[in-house]
């Protein structure tokens, strides 16, 4: 008997400690959690979903969607690209130190800026080069690349971070991918394809094991041989040519929800640089 309390003293403690660190200190966390900005901006991130989008989180989680998709995208590192934007007045002595740093580019013309010079460098390096050029007397950006199996297969562009489940009651992160990640899915999917994928996986994506959701979908006849205005515009041949398919509320906040997950501005503890399209010329 004397033995016995120390054991469960022991086991108390460990129970104890566990949910301390996985429960409470996870809630702690999230709960405390409040809106950022973006960085280099005066943007409030994330912001508040809309009505259905939220409507959304809760068929999602009604359909088991966690079960077989993780909604968390992950980072091994990062590295860094130095751009070249301008030469500033003196060119040749920014020609003279590219010829030190980077040889291949020491006859740049001033016509072929912006140019990235050093590209997947460390951020030393990025650094030290960015600070030649510009001792030089040209302008030069270090630009920041997330790295990662998960950014490499396209699910995201940054790794995923506290604030960006912020509006999500309850976060669900899932933990078996049988589908790809869902967190950045807004951004690949748009709410028509969203909800022909629901539909009809495989017209979407051939390779998908999803099952389709079509008991969150009406199949009827068209009216007048004609499409009603809220019903899905599918590929020829998923249902015949005089039906149409109409999504159920369900469906559509569910679609809501999917196209508001996106994570793709860059935050204080998850920076990146924007990939910015160059302005199209005037006619």
């Amino acid at each position: 008997m004397k033995s016995s309390f120390p054991i469960f003293l022991a086991v108390f403690v460990a129970l104890g400690a566990s949910f301390g660190g996985f429960v409470v200190g996870g809630i702690s966390q999230l709960g405390t959690e409040k809106q950022t900005t973006v960085l280099n901006s005066t943007d409030t991130y994330p912001l508040q979903r809309t009505g259905d989008a939220t409507l959304g989180l809760q068929v999602y989680r009604a359909q088991g969607c966690a079960a077989c998709h993780t909604t968390q995208v992950r980072q091994d590192g990062m590295t860094c690209d130095v751009v070249l934007m301008g030469a500033g007045k003196n060119l040749r002595a920014v020609q003279k130190v590219l010829g030190e740093i980077a040889p291949a580019d020491k006859d740049l013309a001033t016509n072929q800026l912006p140019k990235t010079i050093f590209s997947g460098v460390t951020k030393e390096v990025a650094g030290d080069n960015s600070d030649k050029l510009t001792g030089a007397g040209a302008k030069a950006e270090i630009h920041i690349n997330a790295t990662g199996a998960d950014i490499s297969r396209g699910w995201g562009i940054r790794q995923s971070v506290a604030e960006d489940f912020l509006w999500d009651y309850p976060v669900q992160l899932g933990s078996l991918r049988a589908g790809p990640d869902l967190a950045n899915v807004g951004a690949r999917y748009t709410m028509n394809l969203q909800l022909q994928h629901l539909y009809a996986p495989q017209s979407v994506d051939k390779n998908s094991a999803m099952p389709p959701f079509k008991y969150l979908f009406v199949v009827r006849k068209k009216i007048n041989g004609e499409l009603s205005p809220d019903a899905l515009s599918l590929p020829k041949g998923i249902v015949p040519d005089d039906s149409e398919v109409i999504p159920t509320d369900d469906a559509k906040n569910l679609a809501a929800y999917l196209v508001s997950l996106r994570a793709d501005v860059p935050l204080y503890d998850a920076p990146f640089t924007p990939t910015v399209s160059a302005p199209a010329e005037k006619k």
